[in-house]
């Protein structure tokens, strides 16, 4: 059995609330019992892109299981390679990176967009992944990741910046039937939809949960729950290759 913790959108920002949230979520997966073969964050890790929250989030994202963290339309490229990958002279080029593990890769994409809020992979991602995939066994499956959802979750105020230029990563994935399924935060909510037959599975919000188009706009923010707990999801590929996703909320942290 494989399983891989899934966190997104933490937007640590120098302020007690996010780094609280941030640490009871990594302090519940480094408590686990038996290690989990892989954590994925899935991006939005600075608020602000600055260099003070990646050494922040570069503290508070340590854990004994493997790691990997992409970036989300809040990070910046340069200053993301710096402060959680170590270069010395980072370049501004897509922070694409994989994860090999026993008996699953996991390959995950930059799909942000320098200046924007909506997602697209480059060429260069898409080239890449595609010789990740070639160049991985068709008995090994592959989960594929990246921050923005490349479909509509129905609710208008992220679908205005989901991942667009999809149709590319659709012909792709007809070409890899490895590909198992695609994981992704941004919408600050638990999700699961289908896009080029493979499932779509979303990481919950750590810092805040999406409100919906048909909840009541209460509270101080029109588009999201402040006072919901933060959450994690675990993909889990059983012995007999099947998918299956677990929702779990953490603490109450504010």
């Amino acid at each position: 059995m494989i399983v891989i913790a899934h966190l997104s959108d933490v937007h640590l920002d120098g302020g007690r609330r996010a780094a609280e949230r941030t640490r009871a979520v990594m302090e519940y997966l480094d408590g686990l019992p038996y290690d989990v073969d892989a954590v994925l964050v899935s991006g939005d890790i600075a608020d602000h892109a600055a260099d003070a929250e990646y050494e922040e989030a570069a503290k508070l994202l340590r854990s004994h299981h493997p790691l990997v963290v992409c970036p989300g339309n809040h990070d910046e490229r340069a200053a993301f390679r710096r402060g959680l990958l170590g270069e010395g002279s980072p370049s501004t080029e897509p922070v694409d990176q994989v994860l090999r593990g026993e008996g699953f890769v996991l390959a995950v994409c930059d799909s942000s967009v320098p200046g924007e809020d909506h997602g697209f992979l480059e060429e260069s991602t898409l080239a890449w992944l595609d010789g990740v995939l070639t160049d991985t066994p068709q008995a090994i499956p592959v989960l594929v990741a990246f921050h923005h959802p490349p479909v509509p979750l129905h609710t208008p105020y992220v679908d205005e910046i989901r991942q667009f230029g999809e149709e590319r990563l659709a012909a792709l994935a007809e070409r890899h039937p490895h590909l198992t399924a695609f994981l992704c935060g941004h919408a600050h909510t638990a999700a699961a939809t289908t896009f080029a037959g493979r499932p779509v599975l979303v990481a919950p919000g750590v810092v805040s949960t999406l409100r919906l188009p048909w909840e009541p706009r209460t509270g101080s923010d029109e588009h999201v729950h402040l006072d919901e707990p933060p959450a994690v999801a675990f993909h889990v590929i059983g012995d007999d290759g099947r998918l299956t996703t677990h929702y779990r909320v953490v603490a109450a942290r504010r």
